[in-house]
């Protein structure tokens, strides 16, 4: 019996770029690294009062990454998605769409991350 999720894995070029991102921009915290047997290099994330984890990891090997639009997303909340994104954007991450009111009352925005992956951030 499945009873939580615990991490969730993107593959990157850039392992170093990418974590500066998660760890500069988002706020989250590195929590370990590692090397797997087959040689991957891994890097775990967390949002300050999560306990999922986001595994980062680096394996040359699997060939180019390729992350196709609208193919995936992490969703983050936010306290003030105004301050945030000009935070994220005086780092060279600006919004790529929103913010907009959803008709529960919150906000939400995108943001890319290296490599194309993107994320969402909601402010409830």
């Amino acid at each position: 019996m499945i009873t939580r999720l615990l991490h969730t894995r993107y593959r990157v070029h850039d392992l170093e770029k990418t974590v500066a991102f998660y760890r500069d921009v988002l706020g989250l915290m590195e929590v370990r690294r590692s090397e797997s047997p087959r040689g991957s290099k891994l890097v775990f994330l967390k949002a300050p009062l999560s306990d999922v984890e986001i595994e980062i990891c680096q394996f040359d090997e699997s060939g180019p990454v390729q992350v196709g639009p609208d193919l995936t997303h992490l969703a983050f909340e936010v306290t003030d998605l105004d301050a945030f994104a000009k935070n994220a954007t005086a780092k060279g991450y600006p919004l790529s769409d929103g913010p907009h009111q959803t008709p529960t009352g919150s906000l939400i925005a995108f943001i890319d991350a290296p490599e194309g992956y993107e994320v969402e951030l909601i402010q409830h």
